[in-house]
């Protein structure tokens, strides 16, 4: 059986101290392979586009074109990539324009090195995953009621059917529609299928924000 290919990583950070401290860091786990680096917003959206990633770790605060921006470009050309934030910023509207930008994760830098691998295996196997920090922001500024929030986000629980709340609690674990078909003894169109339901339902943009928008509603814990 051949070994499973790495996860190609693209590094996205203003700081050459940073860019290199990651690229050494994430150099040692073995499943992992660091493509290329960028210095800039714009620079990474033409890197990804050269190198094809599997997944771009940036920052938000970037000269030129910052990380969201950078982010709404590289979702619109390759909407397959995975993007995980990796930033120092964990304002309100930080996290909400980077959810939805299409970030799949959102991690402060100072997390340990482990969490920061978790992350990355998490959003590249197609799971969601929020800093606690950001978590505890993006619900916040749901129940607040800010700008497209509480009137488009509310909804009757009952829409949700009870295999959906089932498929809603193991994205909330950060399993794939691969896992959770298996989780569950359905097809993977089928788990597709009630994903896209549920981001429907709950008015989400991406599985993150819905992630969000049900821990609000009382469906899942964060």
């Amino acid at each position: 059986m051949s070994e499973q290919a790495p996860i190609r990583i693209l590094l996205a950070d203003d700081h050459p101290v940073v860019r290199d401290g990651l690229a050494a860091i994430l150099c040692t786990q073995p499943d992992f392979l660091v493509v290329g680096t960028a210095a800039g917003g714009a620079e990474a959206v033409q890197a990804a586009s050269a190198l094809q990633p599997d997944l771009v770790l940036l920052d938000l605060e970037m000269p030129g074109m910052d990380g969201a921006e950078a982010l709404r470009l590289l979702k619109a050309a390759q909407p397959s990539v995975r993007a995980l934030v990796f930033t120092a910023f964990d304002t309100d509207e930080r996290i909400m324009q980077a959810v939805r930008a299409g970030a799949q994760g959102y991690l402060l830098k100072g997390a340990p090195r482990e969490e920061l691998f978790n992350a990355i295996r998490v959003v590249h196997s197609g799971g969601s995953l929020l800093h606690p920090v950001a978590a505890s922001h993006l619900l916040r500024h749901i129940r607040e009621g800010q700008p497209d929030a509480a009137d488009a986000r509310q909804f009757d629980d009952t829409s949700l059917t009870d295999r959906e709340i089932e498929v809603l609690r193991l994205l909330a674990r950060g399993l794939q529609n691969k896992e959770i078909s298996a989780e569950l003894g359905i097809s993977v169109r089928t788990a597709k299928f009630h994903v896209t339901n549920i981001l429907a339902k709950l008015h989400a943009g991406n599985r993150t924000e819905a992630l969000a928008i049900a821990a609000q509603q009382g469906l899942i814990s964060l």
